[in-house]
């Protein structure tokens, strides 16, 4: 059963993996078998971003799409269906580039950097985000960030910085 929430905008149904994980500090992460999200980078458009809802775990902030794997999934496969239903990233012209890991051993995040080979307007598809938008790189420190991509941009933009040095 899919959930309308304000604007009409569906939730989708939770799957297995779709769960809160508890660190040893009691921290909370979504994703039973981890989470992955899409920093999508177009050469002349930036970084796709996305506002969280309010309603989700930090709400109001900027992060990428993303969410939990399922039970043996791949993280460029789920990146890459995540920001396909609430972005509506088209797979076909994403590149994928590297992959970034956090693993804290309970717990991983997954960032799958991919070029988008042809420019694209994302579409909010469902009630996880607020707004999407391509951000410019050197503009990105201005927003209100989700945590846990704020601790990784500054190494996430330098290695955009690199991939960009290397195709020009």
């Amino acid at each position: 059963m899919v959930t309308s929430f304000p604007g009409g905008l569906p939730r989708r149904p939770h799957e297995l993996g779709d769960e809160w994980v508890y660190g040893p500090d009691g921290q909370k992460f979504w994703g039973r078998f981890g989470a992955a999200g899409l920093l999508a980078w177009h050469p002349s458009l930036g970084v796709l971003l996305q506002l969280r809802a309010s309603w989700s775990h930090f709400g109001g902030t900027w992060g990428l799409p993303g969410g939990a794997r399922k039970m043996g999934e791949s993280a460029v496969d789920a990146a890459l269906r995540e920001a396909a239903e609430e972005a509506t990233v088209p797979t076909e012209a994403m590149r994928v580039i590297r992959e970034s890991v956090l693993d804290l051993g309970f717990w991983s995040y997954t960032t799958v950097i991919a070029e988008a080979l042809e420019a694209f307007t994302p579409v909010i598809a469902d009630a996880e985000s607020t707004e999407l938008r391509w951000v410019a790189l050197d503009q990105v420190d201005g927003l209100s960030l989700h945590p846990g991509f704020a601790a990784s941009w500054a190494q996430l933009r330098g290695e955009l910085g690199e991939i960009g040095d290397r195709s020009n």
